[in-house]
């Protein structure tokens, strides 16, 4: 595999994606991406990933796939690794280049007006304290997306994306938006809960009533609307 070096920490993210997709090598490798982005490559690929997530989460057993590698990052975040680790199976990947220069064709006009918005803000967000911060809710938010919850992955993938987001363009701003999801995405669990532990007293009961007529109860309710 070719050894890439683009130098990407001094360019936009929508500029590195698109310099990767001219090269000439017909074959696109993963290393190639994470040697492109750098010390950018965590939140890079948690941006990657997390998207793929929230867009193809429907398919059965594809969060558990796509969870295992922000898993991975995450973990390394927390540990403080300088540079981004992963197997050498795995960065030897590769897919067609051509193939990924029409895809991010599709996607890099909206990619450069939310560029445009962003900008290096509010950096004790992006700190290392902060980026160990992320990568533990990034571990917890992975436990959510194994789970088979139908449409549970959204809310978790996009709050990913957020983050991966902030830590490429340096973007405070970004990061505190993925907290405060996470932030409400807890008080309405809590909420639920309560609620659950308020109405289940009267409701069980009810079923276990209902259940417990069996028929007599089934032949009630088609005669009382029939």
């Amino acid at each position: 595999m070719p050894d890439y070096d683009y130098q990407a920490d001094t360019r936009p993210f929508s500029q590195v994606i698109e310099d990767i997709g001219a090269k000439d090598d017909p074959k696109l490798y993963l290393g190639e991406l994470v040697n492109a982005f750098g010390e950018r490559g965590f939140g890079a690929l948690m941006l990657f990933l997390g998207l793929v997530s929230a867009v193809i989460g429907a398919v059965p057993g594809s969060t558990t796939i796509l969870g295992a590698p922000i898993l991975l990052i995450a973990f390394q975040l927390v540990i403080r690794r300088d540079q981004l680790w992963l197997p050498r199976w795995a960065l030897k990947s590769s897919i067609d280049r051509e193939g990924y220069r029409t895809a991010i064709a599709k996607v890099m006009t909206p990619l450069r007006k939310v560029e445009r918005w962003s900008r290096p803000r509010l950096s004790i967000m992006t700190s290392e304290v902060s980026e160990v911060l992320i990568g533990i809710a990034c571990i917890l938010l992975c436990t959510i997306l194994v789970l088979p919850i139908p449409g549970g992955n959204l809310v978790p993938s996009l709050i990913i994306v957020a983050f991966g987001f902030g830590l490429v363009q340096r973007d405070g701003l970004a990061i505190l938006i993925a907290w405060c999801a996470i932030a409400l995405l807890c008080v309405g669990g809590i909420v639920v809960w309560l609620a659950w532990e308020w109405v289940s007293p009267f409701l069980l009961p009810a079923w276990h009533w209902l259940t417990g007529l069996g028929p007599q109860a089934w032949h009630w309710l088609t005669g009382l609307f029939g």
